[in-house]
Protein backbone atom coordinates (compact mmCIF):
# COMPACT_ATOMS: atom_id res chain seq x y z
CA UNK A 1 0.00 0.00 0.00
CA UNK A 2 1.59 3.10 -1.19
CA UNK A 3 1.96 6.34 1.65
CA UNK A 4 2.80 9.39 -0.07
CA UNK A 5 5.80 11.43 2.38
CA UNK A 6 2.82 14.36 3.03
CA UNK A 7 0.94 11.87 5.06
CA UNK A 8 4.28 9.99 6.59
CA UNK A 9 5.15 13.00 8.06
CA UNK A 10 2.08 14.17 9.28
CA UNK A 11 1.95 11.05 11.15
CA UNK A 12 5.47 11.14 12.28
CA UNK A 13 5.32 14.77 13.32
CA UNK A 14 1.31 15.21 14.98
CA UNK A 15 2.34 11.12 16.40
CA UNK A 16 5.21 12.26 18.61
CA UNK A 17 3.47 15.37 20.14
CA UNK A 18 0.87 12.79 20.94
CA UNK A 19 3.00 10.38 22.43
CA UNK A 20 5.09 13.60 24.32
CA UNK A 21 1.38 14.77 25.61
CA UNK A 22 0.31 11.23 26.67
CA UNK A 23 3.45 10.71 28.91
CA UNK A 24 2.33 11.97 32.34
CA UNK A 25 -1.25 10.90 32.27
CA UNK A 26 -3.74 8.82 29.95
CA UNK A 27 -5.57 10.75 26.98
CA UNK A 28 -8.92 11.98 27.62
CA UNK A 29 -12.27 9.48 26.87
CA UNK A 30 -10.45 6.16 27.83
CA UNK A 31 -11.41 4.05 30.72
CA UNK A 32 -8.88 2.21 32.64
CA UNK A 33 -8.43 -1.59 32.93
CA UNK A 34 -6.48 -2.68 36.46
CA UNK A 35 -3.34 -5.20 36.20
CA UNK A 36 -4.34 -8.72 36.79
CA UNK A 37 -5.56 -12.34 35.47
CA UNK A 38 -8.53 -12.64 33.73
CA UNK A 39 -10.38 -15.59 31.84
CA UNK A 40 -10.13 -15.66 28.42
CA UNK A 41 -11.32 -18.02 25.98
CA UNK A 42 -13.93 -20.96 26.08
CA UNK A 43 -14.50 -23.93 26.74
CA UNK A 44 -17.75 -24.32 25.32
CA UNK A 45 -18.36 -26.43 22.49
CA UNK A 46 -21.17 -26.37 19.69
CA UNK A 47 -22.15 -30.29 20.14
CA UNK A 48 -25.36 -30.00 17.90
CA UNK A 49 -23.25 -28.51 14.95
CA UNK A 50 -25.68 -25.24 14.86
CA UNK A 51 -22.69 -23.40 13.44
CA UNK A 52 -22.86 -26.00 9.62
CA UNK A 53 -26.72 -25.50 10.09
CA UNK A 54 -26.26 -21.84 10.25
CA UNK A 55 -23.27 -22.00 6.88
CA UNK A 56 -20.92 -20.94 9.32
CA UNK A 57 -16.90 -21.18 8.16
CA UNK A 58 -15.79 -22.95 11.17
CA UNK A 59 -17.45 -24.82 14.54
CA UNK A 60 -18.31 -22.50 17.11
CA UNK A 61 -15.86 -22.08 19.99
CA UNK A 62 -13.36 -24.08 17.90
CA UNK A 63 -11.10 -21.38 18.11
CA UNK A 64 -11.30 -19.78 21.57
CA UNK A 65 -10.22 -22.86 23.21
CA UNK A 66 -8.76 -23.65 25.65
CA UNK A 67 -10.01 -21.45 28.55
CA UNK A 68 -7.22 -19.84 30.72
CA UNK A 69 -5.86 -17.60 32.41
CA UNK A 70 -3.76 -14.33 31.11
CA UNK A 71 -2.23 -12.05 33.11
CA UNK A 72 -1.77 -8.67 31.68
CA UNK A 73 -0.32 -5.15 33.06
CA UNK A 74 -2.95 -1.97 33.56
CA UNK A 75 -3.51 -0.44 30.35
CA UNK A 76 -6.50 2.35 29.25
CA UNK A 77 -8.88 1.80 26.35
CA UNK A 78 -10.97 3.98 24.59
CA UNK A 79 -14.52 4.60 26.72
CA UNK A 80 -16.07 4.09 22.40
CA UNK A 81 -15.46 3.16 19.51
CA UNK A 82 -14.14 5.94 17.01
CA UNK A 83 -16.71 8.13 15.60
CA UNK A 84 -16.25 9.54 12.33
CA UNK A 85 -15.68 13.22 14.27
CA UNK A 86 -12.51 12.10 15.32
CA UNK A 87 -11.81 10.03 12.17
CA UNK A 88 -12.12 13.56 10.08
CA UNK A 89 -9.70 14.99 12.28
CA UNK A 90 -7.39 12.60 11.27
CA UNK A 91 -7.85 12.14 7.80
CA UNK A 92 -7.58 16.41 7.53
CA UNK A 93 -4.31 16.39 9.74
CA UNK A 94 -2.58 13.75 7.81
CA UNK A 95 -3.78 13.85 4.36
CA UNK A 96 -4.95 9.96 4.65
CA UNK A 97 -7.62 8.96 2.21
CA UNK A 98 -11.35 9.31 3.63
CA UNK A 99 -13.34 6.31 3.59
CA UNK A 100 -14.69 5.03 0.28
CA UNK A 101 -18.59 6.22 1.18
CA UNK A 102 -17.46 9.89 2.31
CA UNK A 103 -18.07 12.24 -0.29
CA UNK A 104 -15.80 15.56 -0.32
CA UNK A 105 -13.78 13.47 2.15
CA UNK A 106 -16.69 14.08 4.19
CA UNK A 107 -18.40 11.38 6.24
CA UNK A 108 -22.22 11.45 5.65
CA UNK A 109 -24.35 13.72 7.18
CA UNK A 110 -25.75 12.95 11.14
CA UNK A 111 -23.01 10.39 11.62
CA UNK A 112 -20.86 12.35 13.96
CA UNK A 113 -21.05 10.03 16.72
CA UNK A 114 -21.21 6.83 14.86
CA UNK A 115 -18.64 4.70 14.65
CA UNK A 116 -16.32 4.94 11.55
CA UNK A 117 -16.06 2.26 9.39
CA UNK A 118 -14.72 0.97 6.62
CA UNK A 119 -11.36 1.67 7.38
CA UNK A 120 -8.42 -0.78 6.62
CA UNK A 121 -6.47 -2.14 9.37
CA UNK A 122 -3.44 0.08 8.72
CA UNK A 123 -5.39 2.89 8.78
CA UNK A 124 -6.87 1.97 12.00
CA UNK A 125 -3.49 1.49 13.15
CA UNK A 126 -2.35 4.82 11.85
CA UNK A 127 -5.04 6.93 13.50
CA UNK A 128 -4.18 5.31 16.75
CA UNK A 129 -0.35 6.23 16.61
CA UNK A 130 -1.30 9.49 16.06
CA UNK A 131 -3.25 9.64 18.69
CA UNK A 132 -0.08 8.66 20.79
CA UNK A 133 -2.10 5.00 21.11
CA UNK A 134 -2.31 1.80 19.58
CA UNK A 135 -4.32 -0.95 18.56
CA UNK A 136 -5.68 -2.91 21.00
CA UNK A 137 -4.15 -7.34 21.52
CA UNK A 138 -6.97 -10.06 21.80
CA UNK A 139 -5.98 -10.20 25.10
CA UNK A 140 -6.15 -6.56 26.10
CA UNK A 141 -9.39 -5.97 23.94
CA UNK A 142 -10.94 -9.29 26.05
CA UNK A 143 -10.29 -8.16 29.35
CA UNK A 144 -11.74 -4.27 28.50
CA UNK A 145 -14.74 -6.41 27.49
CA UNK A 146 -15.59 -9.25 30.10
CA UNK A 147 -14.01 -8.21 33.30
CA UNK A 148 -12.30 -10.62 35.73
CA UNK A 149 -15.68 -12.93 36.41
CA UNK A 150 -15.41 -14.54 32.42
CA UNK A 151 -18.42 -12.94 32.30
CA UNK A 152 -20.25 -13.59 28.23
CA UNK A 153 -21.42 -10.41 27.43
CA UNK A 154 -19.73 -7.08 28.48
CA UNK A 155 -23.21 -6.60 30.65
CA UNK A 156 -23.55 -9.92 32.59
CA UNK A 157 -23.96 -13.68 31.13
CA UNK A 158 -27.15 -13.65 29.76
CA UNK A 159 -28.32 -12.19 26.03
CA UNK A 160 -30.53 -8.74 26.30
CA UNK A 161 -30.88 -7.15 22.79
CA UNK A 162 -32.44 -4.24 25.03
CA UNK A 163 -28.27 -4.23 25.65
CA UNK A 164 -26.72 -4.32 22.04
CA UNK A 165 -26.98 -3.14 18.22
CA UNK A 166 -26.79 -6.77 16.48
CA UNK A 167 -30.05 -7.42 15.27
CA UNK A 168 -30.43 -5.12 12.41
CA UNK A 169 -33.21 -3.50 14.07
CA UNK A 170 -31.40 0.03 13.72
CA UNK A 171 -30.71 -0.49 10.08
CA UNK A 172 -26.68 0.04 11.15
CA UNK A 173 -24.50 2.10 13.54
CA UNK A 174 -26.16 3.60 15.98
CA UNK A 175 -24.24 6.83 17.64
CA UNK A 176 -21.49 5.17 20.19
CA UNK A 177 -22.77 5.38 23.69
CA UNK A 178 -26.60 4.76 22.74
CA UNK A 179 -27.25 1.59 24.89
CA UNK A 180 -26.01 2.59 27.78
CA UNK A 181 -27.23 -0.24 30.17
CA UNK A 182 -24.36 -2.23 27.68
CA UNK A 183 -21.75 -0.97 28.83
CA UNK A 184 -18.80 -3.58 30.09
CA UNK A 185 -17.53 -3.94 33.50
CA UNK A 186 -14.75 -0.83 33.19
CA UNK A 187 -16.91 1.28 31.39
CA UNK A 188 -16.31 0.58 27.87
CA UNK A 189 -19.39 1.29 25.28
CA UNK A 190 -20.28 -1.02 22.76
CA UNK A 191 -17.93 -3.90 23.28
CA UNK A 192 -20.74 -6.02 21.70
CA UNK A 193 -22.41 -5.10 18.73
CA UNK A 194 -22.70 -1.80 17.02
CA UNK A 195 -19.42 -1.80 14.90
CA UNK A 196 -16.47 -5.10 14.62
CA UNK A 197 -13.38 -3.72 15.82
CA UNK A 198 -9.70 -4.73 14.88
CA UNK A 199 -7.18 -5.94 17.06
CA UNK A 200 -3.59 -5.88 16.79
CA UNK A 201 -3.38 -9.81 16.45
CA UNK A 202 -2.82 -11.67 13.45
CA UNK A 203 -5.62 -14.57 14.07
CA UNK A 204 -3.16 -17.64 15.31
CA UNK A 205 -4.39 -20.36 17.71
CA UNK A 206 -4.34 -20.10 21.51
CA UNK A 207 -1.70 -22.09 23.35
CA UNK A 208 -2.87 -25.63 23.20
CA UNK A 209 -5.56 -24.98 20.70
CA UNK A 210 -6.42 -28.43 18.94
CA UNK A 211 -8.70 -26.80 16.33
CA UNK A 212 -7.15 -27.35 12.63
CA UNK A 213 -8.07 -23.82 11.34
CA UNK A 214 -6.63 -23.30 7.47
CA UNK A 215 -6.71 -19.30 8.17
CA UNK A 216 -4.60 -19.32 11.01
CA UNK A 217 -1.24 -17.41 10.39
CA UNK A 218 -0.71 -13.85 9.30
CA UNK A 219 -2.87 -13.22 6.70
CA UNK A 220 -6.28 -12.27 8.29
CA UNK A 221 -6.43 -9.97 11.60
CA UNK A 222 -8.68 -11.21 14.29
CA UNK A 223 -11.41 -8.53 14.87
CA UNK A 224 -13.86 -8.65 18.24
CA UNK A 225 -17.29 -7.80 19.18
CA UNK A 226 -19.70 -8.67 16.78
CA UNK A 227 -21.34 -6.04 14.39
CA UNK A 228 -24.72 -4.49 13.59
CA UNK A 229 -26.32 -6.97 11.56
CA UNK A 230 -24.81 -10.27 13.00
CA UNK A 231 -23.00 -12.59 10.58
CA UNK A 232 -24.35 -13.28 7.38
CA UNK A 233 -28.50 -13.39 7.61
CA UNK A 234 -28.44 -14.33 10.81
CA UNK A 235 -28.02 -12.57 13.73
CA UNK A 236 -27.10 -14.37 16.67
CA UNK A 237 -25.86 -13.67 20.43
CA UNK A 238 -23.32 -16.25 20.00
CA UNK A 239 -21.51 -13.60 17.70
CA UNK A 240 -21.53 -10.87 20.51
CA UNK A 241 -20.00 -12.96 23.21
CA UNK A 242 -16.94 -11.55 24.80
CA UNK A 243 -14.44 -14.61 23.61
CA UNK A 244 -16.22 -14.73 19.92
CA UNK A 245 -13.38 -14.40 17.46
CA UNK A 246 -13.82 -13.24 14.25
CA UNK A 247 -11.29 -12.59 11.11
CA UNK A 248 -10.81 -9.80 8.60
CA UNK A 249 -8.76 -9.22 5.70
CA UNK A 250 -6.50 -6.53 6.82
CA UNK A 251 -7.12 -4.69 3.28
CA UNK A 252 -10.67 -5.05 3.02
CA UNK A 253 -13.13 -2.12 4.29
CA UNK A 254 -16.04 -3.72 6.08
CA UNK A 255 -19.47 -1.69 6.78
CA UNK A 256 -19.25 -3.30 10.36
CA UNK A 257 -16.19 -3.22 11.27
CA UNK A 258 -14.69 -0.07 13.16
CA UNK A 259 -12.18 0.40 16.04
CA UNK A 260 -10.95 1.55 19.44
CA UNK A 261 -7.18 2.54 20.49
CA UNK A 262 -5.38 1.79 24.08
CA UNK A 263 -2.68 3.56 26.01
CA UNK A 264 0.26 3.10 26.97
Amino acid sequence: MFTSPKVIAGLAGISALALLAGCEKPPENMVKVPKGEFTMGSNEVDKEAKALQYGDRRPWYANERPERKVDLKAFHIDRTEVTNRQFHEFVKATGTPAPPHWTGGVYPQGLDEHPVVLVTWAEADAYCKWKGKRLPTEAEWEKAARGTDARKFPWGSDFDTKKVNTLGEYGGTVPVGTLKDGVSPYGAFDMAGNAQEWTADWYKPYPGNDFNDKEYGEVSRVVRGGGWGGMGHYSLSVYVRTSFRNTANPLSRYDDVGFRCVWP
